[in-house]
């Protein structure tokens, strides 16, 4: 059990993080190499008025140059059975858009046609903090199924699948 004031390690950060049930999320933009994009189990909403979406994105990660260079991202929510692609963008695999139908929205970011639900965003701010980079979007186009259970993500691993 951490006591107050000491120091949090890592390993016991991530752990106890990883208590939290969470919707699996795609990231996805495109760049001048294609399009690209990553697990991103941080994205959230800001607000709803203006409609707004939030992503922590890590500064080793490919995908952000895309992002920060076309200044638009999607953010796709997985429906279950989609764990594959999932891990494929989670970087334990390689075949990213050749799995599933993809379209764009409003911005151009690709976004996946199976998805429960997208948020279309255009990057309004940019905030360093560490070793991410916390991007901010308006959004711009939304889609939702209105149909389908949620790949879920609990304790380091996919429930649904």
């Amino acid at each position: 059990m951490q006591a107050i004031g000491d120091e949090i390690g890592m390993g016991e950060f991530w752990r106890t993080l990883g208590e939290r049930a969470i919707g699996a999320t795609l990231v996805t933009t495109d760049s001048a190499t294609g399009p690209n994009g990553f697990l991103g189990l941080s994205a959230s909403h800001v607000t709803a008025n203006p409609p707004t979406m939030i992503v922590s994105i890590d500064k080793k990660t490919s995908a952000l140059q895309g992002v920060l260079d076309k200044g638009h991202f999607a953010v796709n929510f997985l429906p279950e059975g989609y764990a594959e692609l999932a891990n494929a963008f989670g970087g334990k695999g390689e075949k990213l858009f050749e799995d599933g139908k993809w379209d764009t929205l409003a911005t151009g970011a690709p976004v996946l046609k199976d998805a429960l639900g997208v948020f279309d965003c255009e990057v309004e701010k940019v905030v360093e903090h560490g070793d991410i980079s916390i991007i901010i979007g308006a959004v711009k186009g939304v889609r939702a199924a209105g149909t389908g259970e949620p790949l879920v993500f609990f304790r380091g691993k996919f429930l649904s699948d």
